[in-house]
């Protein structure tokens, strides 16, 4: 089971969460930042190509040294950009919104000096303005439409000094076709790359959040779920002590003393007893409610080891073919929630497979740094949609009610410790639950560098 928290370490988690989502929006802003600067320097190699070929090679006089001033004070901005941006991860929607007046105005002054409204480039408006609908809000998008209008309307009534003749009865000779198909090619293949990458970077951003609402959904679920489970133990002590008590005094009277399978019965009972107050202790404990008693500092095979005899001895299981595979062993803090979530798990596969449950512990990683635990059964395997759901609360197929909270509290001690829980089916049959966690988050901390010099030898 997870471990209970109280409502200030809930609010701390949202504010965890709340704080991951703000992160995740500046990502998204940093990386469309990054989108214009890339096409904000195609757009000023193209001018300056197209200048130079409506000059040189069309014979349309153009002010050279005004256009590729414009060019020239649009690259240097370019350049402030990428250096002022770089080092940093927050941007905004107010800097996104000047980046593309920034671009709208630097296109009106080319088109000013290029003939204006008359220039077939006028077109690249448009662009500007899928830009904003797709990086802005709704308010900073329309401020974009509305520069974009001004300028283009600033064409009509400043018309520039250069004047081109537009005969678009010639057809694709005359210079003017010529134009709106260059325009059309290239605001087509600029909206078609640039566009569809940034809206790859917001469907990115916002499954990101979409994530972290369900986690945060989770949290609260969980936080729940702990206040009634600590209510619930500390309401159970009292009858589990006088049963304790009953059991006890039981054992001294007849007939149990005089039939030996009557005080098998007893003992069985006295069994099951204690292992319900182990489990009242572990809620306590996980709540804060210590019990009297603290966490021990131990070793990861001892731990172990402790783990599965324990549990074997408290459940119906025919065979567990336990293998624990350490090539060195590791000063550990005991952990109750570690323990009740292999607990869980474990527990799990018995109900799927009563005859043959299997536990696999491994070290993985270059430096042994990562506890692999995995735990097979021989049953029916999960179906594709408990794998597709794998994780969230009552995804079960075992047809009862609250099944299916097991693993999802078992994943969320996982990732509370910073580790993962993933779920596949054996081949020919039968399900395997994988638990992988950082040993530096059980280890202590002044072993967690060196590796411990125990010796272990594999368990078969």
């Amino acid at each position: 089971m997870h471990p209970p928290e109280t409502p200030a370490a809930g609010a701390d988690k949202r504010q965890s969460i709340e704080s991951a989502r703000s992160d995740t929006t500046r990502g998204a802003g940093m990386r469309n930042m990054q989108q214009l600067i890339q096409l904000r320097w195609i757009a000023i190699i193209g001018q300056v190509a197209t200048i130079g070929f409506v000059h040189f090679a069309l014979e349309i006089r153009l002010p050279l040294v005004s256009m590729l001033g414009v060019a020239g004070y649009l690259a240097a901005f370019n350049l402030a950009s990428l250096i002022f941006w770089r080092p940093r991860q927050d941007v905004g929607d107010t800097a996104l919104l000047f980046a593309l007046l920034v671009d709208v105005a630097a296109l009106t002054a080319q088109l000013h000096l290029s003939g204006g409204i008359t220039n077939p480039f006028v077109f690249l408006y448009l662009l500007q303005v899928a830009l904003g609908a797709v990086l802005l809000p709704g308010w900073a998008s329309w401020v974009v439409v509305a520069a974009s209008s001004l300028g283009a309307l600033g064409l009509v009534l400043f018309p520039g000094q250069v004047s081109l003749t537009v005969d678009p009865s010639r057809g694709i000779a005359d210079p003017y076709v010529q134009g709106l198909l260059a325009c059309f090619l290239l605001a087509a293949g600029l909206a078609a790359f640039f566009i569809g990458r940034i809206a790859r970077i917001l469907r990115d951003r916002d499954s990101r959040l979409a994530d972290l609402r369900q986690q945060a959904v989770e949290e609260e679920h969980i936080v729940r779920m702990g206040l009634l489970a600590s209510g619930a133990a500390h309401e159970l002590g009292t009858p589990l002590a006088i049963l304790s008590v009953l059991l006890g005094d039981w054992r001294r009277m007849a007939p149990f003393t005089e039939h030996p399978e009557l005080q098998q019965d007893l003992d069985e009972m006295q069994t099951q007893l204690a292992r319900c107050k182990s489990i009242v202790t572990g809620i306590l404990l996980s709540a804060g409610d210590a019990r009297g008693e603290a966490p021990a500092h131990t070793t990861l095979a001892v731990f172990l080891d402790e783990l599965v005899s324990e549990w074997s001895a408290t459940r119906p299981v025919q065979t567990l073919d336990y293998r624990r595979h350490l090539d060195a062993d590791l000063p550990i803090v005991s952990d109750s929630g570690l323990k009740q979530m292999i607990g869980n798990i474990l527990d799990n596969a018995l109900e799927a497979s009563p005859e043959w449950v299997g536990l696999t512990v491994s070290r993985e990683g270059e430096h042994g740094q990562y506890l692999r635990l995995k735990v097979g059964d021989a049953g029916p395997g999960f179906t594709a949609e408990t794998l597709a759901n794998f994780g969230k609360p009552y995804n079960s197929s075992k047809g009862r009610p609250g099944g299916g909270l097991g693993l999802f509290l078992s994943l969320n001690v996982a990732r509370s410790l910073g580790g993962r829980l993933s779920a596949a089916n054996r081949s020919p049959r039968g399900a395997e639950v994988t638990l992988e966690l950082p040993l530096s988050s059980l280890s202590l901390a002044s072993d967690d560098s060196a590796p411990s010099d125990l010796d272990d030898s594999d368990d078969d």
